[in-house]
């Protein structure tokens, strides 16, 4: 690999359109949650890009944390195993929760996280997500926020990786199939 584009084969979504559905995202939790003690708590690796731009359009005070789960390790299939991998460093007790994820796929990881935080005693559980992919869905989970949906295509760029490359693109794009 001599070049970060090497691999691409067409970018679905520019660093442009991603940054207005950001913007459009952080206003719309901002309206949802403007009286709420809000926890922002996002997935990595993967998400890490697009919570911190997502952060900082949400205009009202909020705390940060969070998670490592792993599902995947190298492959391009979910294993289905959940393993956290680094747990919240804060109580989220009486909070709302807001899971914030790089693409829901199988719904698997994100069922298991919610029921966690429920568990934990968050007031409420809400899920933000970059990227949907209802196709692969194993688990109907309520995503209450979503940049875009795509199709069943490998996709990185943007945060999301592919055996630990391309999350360094600043777009989001299919990976060539081999």
């Amino acid at each position: 690999m001599n070049s970060a584009r090497d691999g691409i084969d067409k970018i679905l979504f520019s660093k442009e359109e991603i940054q207005l559905r950001v913007e459009e995202l952080g206003r719309q939790i901002t309206k949802d949650f403007a009286e709420e003690d809000l926890v922002v708590v996002g997935i990595l690796k993967g998400a890490g890009i697009f919570m911190c731009d997502l952060i900082r359009e949400i205009d009202m005070p909020v705390r940060i944390d969070f998670m490592a789960v792993s599902s995947y390790g190298n492959a391009k299939e979910s294993s289905g195993e959940i393993r956290i991998i680094k747990d919240l460093q804060q109580d989220v007790r009486g909070s709302v929760v807001l899971l914030v994820e790089d693409i829901v796929e199988t719904g698997l990881t994100l069922s298991y996280l919610k029921e966690m935080m429920a568990e934990r005693g968050a007031k409420d559980v809400r899920i933000c997500t970059l990227l949907d992919k209802p196709e692969k869905r194993k688990k109907e989970v309520q995503i209450d926020y979503c940049g875009f949906t795509v199709g069943d295509v490998f996709i990185v760029g943007y945060g999301i990786d592919y055996a630990k490359h391309y999350r360094n693109l600043p777009y989001i794009a299919a990976l060539k199939q081999d």
